[in-house]
């Protein structure tokens, strides 16, 4: 396993863009040095049952960030999400930067690839990303060194991003008392992803942690930030003394339980393309697949 060299000095701005379709909380991580900032998790919206696209949450972080007279220098996906569209490309084309992910981004690709069928045309060794990282990896925002763990377990690809004092864990943590992501997709593994939550919850206990996800539990607002003291000890799936055994009965318990993610069959045919759509056919028109019986 990879050493980190966690520089809880350094503190970077993060604002949050909640975009409320999904759930999902997107963010710009500004350097309080310098102007160079990146966005993590952006979404593109969709309408599905009309098959239309927009860009109105990417297009309000793009007013921000020429707002504040910001350069972005990276865009990162903590995986590939199944539960909403990638804006990276879009707002790329607007303001720059590079898209990063984790490396096994390769073994979503090869799984997914065979699903939808996509045939030999679509490269599988993530060179549609201008960035692939390893456990370890570093990569500068102005001043800043950041940094990314290999934390799978909800997919092979998951990394979390620590960035000074603050840690964006994709979907391998929830707030305390939303508890964990679902581990059955494939390439999924509960016991995978109690080992990746253990990382995180090594990191310093004062590091802030930042959410991909917040449902608003039984009916409180919604949150995104919380610290790895909060979740070492109130965490309802891992907090506490919970063990490795217990977390994976719950979770294969839990997760034989849930439905599809409503928006999983768009979704991964996008962000395994970097947030591109499929290539148009012949008359330009673009289509997405269904796989029946299939997921």
């Amino acid at each position: 396993m990879a050493t980190y060299s966690v520089d809880m000095g350094a503190k970077p701005e993060v604002t949050a863009f909640f975009e409320e379709d999904s759930n999902t909380i997107s963010y710009v991580v500004k350097d309080p040095g310098s102007t160079a900032c990146a966005v993590v998790d952006s979404v593109m919206d969709i309408d599905y049952a009309a098959g239309r696209i927009s860009h109105e949450h990417a297009d309000e972080i793009i007013a921000y960030i020429r707002d504040k007279g910001l350069k972005l220098e990276w865009l990162i996906e903590t995986h590939v999400h199944a539960d909403h569209l990638s804006a990276a490309p879009y707002i790329q084309d607007k303001l720059g930067g590079k898209i990063a992910i984790g490396r096994n981004i390769t073994i979503v690709q090869d799984v997914f690839g065979k699903i939808f069928n996509e045939g030999t045309e679509f490269q599988r060794d993530g060179s549609q990303f201008d960035l692939l990282l390893d456990d370890g990896d570093s990569y500068r925002i102005g001043g800043m060194t950041a940094f990314a763990i290999s934390t799978p377990g909800h997919t092979p690809a998951c990394m979390t991003h620590v960035i000074g004092d603050a840690a964006f864990v994709g979907d391998t943590l929830f707030m305390p008392d939303g508890g964990s992501a679902r581990a059955d997709f494939p390439g999924g593994d509960a016991g995978t992803l109690y080992d990746s939550i253990q990382k995180v919850l090594a990191l310093p206990d004062d590091m802030r942690l930042f959410m991909c996800h917040d449902y608003g539990p039984n009916g409180r607002d919604i949150q995104w930030e919380t610290t790895v003291a909060a979740e070492k000890a109130h965490n309802i799936h891992v907090g506490g003394s919970k063990t490795r055994e217990e977390f994976i009965k719950f979770r294969t318990e839990r997760d034989a339980t849930l439905g599809m993610p409503r928006l999983i069959i768009p979704s991964l045919q996008v962000n395994m393309r970097a947030g591109d759509m499929p290539p148009a056919d012949k008359d330009g028109k673009t289509f997405l697949k269904v796989p029946v019986n299939t997921l």
